[in-house]
């Protein structure tokens, strides 16, 4: 076996989101594990991802596994990187600033998100300017272009547009623990956190997140109420060609369209010049009723593998998922609530701990496979 570079008393994702539920609040642990509705498609997400099975070939000459993998021009050392997750702060307090440097000390890509609790300008610090961005569509060009250029100065190599969010989802726990817009403190909440000690006063170390990146932007002494008008007010999830198009000729970076579960959304990322699609559905968060990430992913990347880089989230728990997606024709992959558990079981050292799991077990299923490069898993797929 190789050499373990991880807490051995939590090895596998499993172990992290047990710990993690027990270290966060509920309201907070609930928020972060939960999705849409009944959460079927939550479920279906992993469950049909490991349906899928792979092929060792034991017996072929074997001259090693790498995890290397190129990406938009970039070599990263892993073929995974950290999916942007919103309000990453009430989860585990400084959680976004933990990750990006865990990520920068891997070399592999975070993607800082609109809505988290660290600002552009600190991610691009923690990183060397290698954190990529995720936009929220704002209702107005002026806020629009603003956001686009700060992550331009803060040379983030590579904008990630949302499409997924046309409307807020419909989480049941979120609206029961007052963390749908409105937000708001309530008794069960405040109890919660008092019984969650070590949160409490990292949070009070730390203070009270907030959108840090939309702060400039923001009215001062803004109450809860009036947050929650804000936001709907200042951000309209639903993408179209009308809002690409602007974005594709003010973005010199590469440009990536997150969200795609269909070949028409796929044509049209094509045919608007983008240079990415993330297969996703927002981690079982917005449509309840919709097919799972692989169930696509298949389909996108046969058709269009050539034309554009097919990435994949939603679903994705562990190494051997990694090794599942990238076979099925992903060429790189995301994984959010994995880091997330990470971080509020670990604390500070949640990233690296995380990442170094990953990188574990995903090299023993290479090294099982007789995998050399990631390029290569789709000659493991047994279709």
């Amino acid at each position: 076996m190789a050499a373990i570079n991880f807490d051995t008393r939590y090895p596998s994702i499993d172990d992290l989101r047990t710990k993690a539920q027990k270290k966060i609040p509920k309201f907070a642990f609930e928020y972060l594990d939960g999705g849409c509705n009944e959460d079927v498609n939550l479920i279906r997400n992993t469950s049909e991802l490991r349906e899928v099975q792979l092929k060792p070939n034991y017996l072929r000459k074997h001259h090693g596994s790498s995890l290397k993998t190129k990406l938009f021009g970039i070599e990263y050392d892993a073929p995974f990187g950290i999916a942007p997750v919103g309000l990453q702060g009430l989860m585990w307090p400084n959680s976004p600033e933990i990750l990006a440097k865990a990520a920068y000390e891997h070399n592999i890509p975070f993607i800082l998100s609109t809505v988290t609790t660290t600002s552009i300008e600190r991610a691009a610090e923690l990183t060397e300017g290698k954190a990529w961005f995720q936009l929220y569509h704002p209702t107005e060009d002026k806020l629009r272009d603003d956001i686009i250029n700060r992550s331009a100065a803060a040379e983030c190599p590579v904008l990630v547009i949302l499409c997924d969010v046309p409307s807020f989802g419909f989480r049941p726990r979120d609206i029961r623990n007052g963390l749908a817009m409105p937000p708001k403190m309530n008794l069960s909440n405040i109890l919660q956190a008092f019984g969650r000690p070590h949160w409490s006063l990292q949070t009070l170390k730390h203070g009270i997140p907030n959108f840090a990146n939309l702060l400039p932007y923001m009215p001062k002494n803004l109450d809860l109420k009036q947050l929650g008008k804000f936001m709907d007010q200042t951000f309209s999830g639903r993408l179209n060609e009308e809002k690409i198009k602007p974005i594709r000729d003010m973005w010199k970076g590469k440009l990536v369209l997150k969200g795609v579960a269909s070949e028409y959304d796929a044509e049209q990322a094509i045919r608007l010049g983008l240079d990415g699609i993330i297969v996703s559905n927002h981690g079982g968060r917005q449509l309840d009723a919709g097919q799972s990430t692989i169930k696509p992913l298949s389909t996108l990347a046969e058709k269009y593998g050539d034309q554009i880089e097919i990435m994949m989230d939603s679903g994705v728990r562990s190494g051997p998922d990694v090794a599942r997606a990238m076979a099925s024709g992903a060429k790189f992959t995301f994984m959010g609530r994995s880091f997330m558990y990470g971080v509020s079981a670990l604390g500070k050292k949640g990233g690296d701990h995380t990442i170094s799991l990953l990188k574990t077990e995903l090299q023993q299923v290479m090294e099982q496979l007789c995998c050399e490069k990631t390029s290569d898993f789709p000659e493991h797929l047994i279709k």
